[in-house]
């Protein structure tokens, strides 16, 4: 069985520093996390929004992780737990997003 952490894409929630930041209730990572996003994705995130339980954790999520990542919209329409429970997962192109640059993710799919 598929760890709960793993997210639907393959990333490992338990690593994320924004579940880490939720998990302890600890402003200057959620500070660092909300920098370091904003530069990456070229938009505004603020401390505030890094709330995140993981992927597929009852709990909040990050405003991205709910309602913007078409990785999990999918596989929640889809009814898949991950995207290693899709048959189409080694053609799909917003999955490859991930999968190109992180075999780790791949592996934990395929797990």
């Amino acid at each position: 069985m598929m760890k709960n952490y793993i997210a639907c894409c393959g990333l490992d929630c338990e690593a994320c520093e924004a579940r880490l930041a939720t998990v302890r209730d600890d402003d200057a990572l959620r500070r660092k996390v909300a920098e370091e996003w904003s530069e990456l994705n070229q938009v505004e995130i603020t401390p505030e929004m890094i709330n995140c339980t993981g992927c597929r954790i009852e709990g909040p999520k990050t405003p991205y992780c709910e309602a913007l990542c078409p990785i999990r919209q999918c596989a929640r329409e889809k009814g898949c737990e991950t995207c290693g429970d899709c048959p189409e997962m080694d053609g799909c192109d917003k999955l490859n997003m991930i999968l190109s640059n992180n075999e780790d993710a791949r592996r934990r799919l395929k797990g």
